[in-house]
């Protein structure tokens, strides 16, 4: 498992990568600096660099509040403020280790992602 943290403005969020190829694979783009876009209120989103690897990952995931995930089939993080019903071509990434609130701001969200040393 790798740590990582997401600097929102003057707020660092710690979260964990699950140890799997696309939690590897995701590891391997860090440090990305991103904007988040609501995505329907549940989630926010912002596309990536490149597709990631996703062998072995399950074809469908459910989602809880603070998992960081990839939706496959755009290629596109997505990190979840709310759960959802189990969703084909999501893969979870890892997840945040603590309260998310920062990341509830609307609107296009500046965040930067990196791994912790």
């Amino acid at each position: 498992m790798t740590r990582i943290r997401v600097i929102v403005a003057d707020t660092t969020l710690s979260a964990t990568l699950d140890d799997t190829p696309a939690g590897r694979d995701f590891a391997a783009l860090l440090p990305l600096d991103l904007t988040l876009n609501d995505y329907h209120g549940i989630e926010k989103i912002a596309d990536l660099p490149r597709k990631l690897d996703t062998s072995g990952a399950p074809r469908a995931y459910k989602p809880e509040t603070g998992d960081i995930t990839l939706y496959a089939p755009w290629g596109n993080l997505a990190i979840f403020l709310k759960p959802f019903s189990s969703s084909a071509g999501l893969v979870r990434l890892g997840a945040f280790d603590g309260p998310i609130a920062p990341l509830r701001r609307e609107g296009g969200l500046p965040v930067r992602i990196e791994t912790v040393e």
